[in-house]
C-alpha cells in the first residue's frame, strides 16, 4: 500500500549552483520526530477554540465549513461570510505559501523554520485581534471574521509545510486521512503476508499515530480551556507553535 500521507522533497538542486536545499526528515532527530505531534496539538486546539469562540468556524478542518454552509443554506438560514470565504482564503494562502517556498529555494534557504515562524505570526495576530475586540465581540462581526481568516491562514501554512518542508510527516490537520491510513496499516501488519508490505505499514503507523493522538489531545485541552478563558485560549496553540519552532531548531542542518 502506497503512502499518501506526505510529499517528500529530499533536496532541491538550484539551477546554476552546486548548493542543495535540504529538506529535513522526521527521522533526522528526536525534535523532528516530535514535531508532527506538536503540530497536531496546534491544529486540534485551534480548531476547537475557533469553533467555540468564532461562531462555529472550523480553522483546521476547513471542509467542515462547506458542510455547515450547505446545511444553513438548505435550512434557509443566512450564510455567514466566514463560512463562505474560509475555503477560498485557505486555498489562496496555500498558493502564496508555495510561492514563498519557491523564493526560499532560489536563495538556498530551507523552508521549515520560516514557515513555522509565519504560522506563529498569524496566530499571534489572531489573538491580538480577539483580545482587542473584547469578550463581548460578535463572533460574526468584522473583527472576529478577520481573526478567523488569519487562523485559517495559519493552518494553511501548516498544511503546506508538512507537504514540502518536512519529509516523512503525516498530515497534522486531516485526521480522516490519518485514521484511514493507520487502520489499514494495522490490518496490513496483522494480516498481510508480504514482509516488505508489513514493514512499510509498520513504519507508516509509527509516524501516523502520534499525529492522531496529538490532534485529539489538542481538542480536549481546548474544549476545557475555551469555556473558561474564551478566545484568550488561543494562547495555547501560540505557545505550542513556539515549541514547534524550538523542535525544528534542534533538527536544523546546513543547506
Amino acid at each position: 500500500m502506497s503512502n499518501s500521507l506526505h510529499f517528500e522533497r529530499p533536496g532541491l538542486a538550484l539551477p546554476g549552483s552546486a548548493r542543495v536545499v535540504a529538506v529535513p526528515s522526521v527521522d533526522d532527530s528526536l525534535g523532528l520526530k516530535l514535531l508532527p505531534f506538536v503540530l497536531s496539538l496546534i491544529a486540534g486546539s485551534l480548531d476547537v477554540t475557533g469553533f467555540l469562540g468564532l461562531g462555529g468556524l472550523f480553522t483546521a478542518h476547513i471542509t467542515g465549513n462547506v458542510v455547515v454552509l450547505a446545511a444553513r443554506l438548505l435550512a434557509n438560514e443566512p450564510a455567514l461570510i466566514s463560512y463562505v470565504i474560509a475555503v477560498p482564503v485557505f486555498m489562496a494562502m496555500l498558493v502564496l505559501t508555495r510561492l514563498f517556498v519557491a523564493a526560499l529555494d532560489r536563495i538556498g534557504v530551507a523552508s521549515l523554520l520560516p514557515l513555522l515562524s509565519l504560522q506563529s505570526l498569524f496566530l499571534l495576530v489572531t489573538l491580538g485581534i480577539c483580545l482587542a475586540a473584547g469578550l463581548q465581540a460578535d463572533p460574526h462581526g468584522r473583527a472576529l471574521t478577520w481573526a478567523g481568516m488569519l487562523a485559517v491562514s495559519g493552518m494553511a501554512v501548516q498544511n503546506a509545510l508538512v507537504r514540502v518542508s518536512l519529509a516523512g510527516a503525516p498530515s497534522t490537520a486531516v485526521m480522516t486521512t490519518n485514521i484511514t491510513v493507520f487502520t489499514m496499516d494495522l490490518g496490513e501488519i496483522w494480516f498481510g503476508r508480504d514482509l516488505t508490505g508489513r514493514a512499510k505499514a509498520r513504519d507508516r503507523a509509527r509516524r501516523t499515530w502520534p499525529a492522531i493522538a496529538g490532534f485529539l489531545l489538542g481538542c480536549a485541552v481546548a474544549a476545557m480551556c475555551e469555556p473558561a478563558f474564551g478566545l484568550a485560549g488561543l494562547a495555547i496553540p501560540i505557545l505550542l507553535s513556539f515549541a514547534a519552532i524550538s523542535l525544528a531548531l534542534t533538527g536544523r542542518t546546513p543547506c
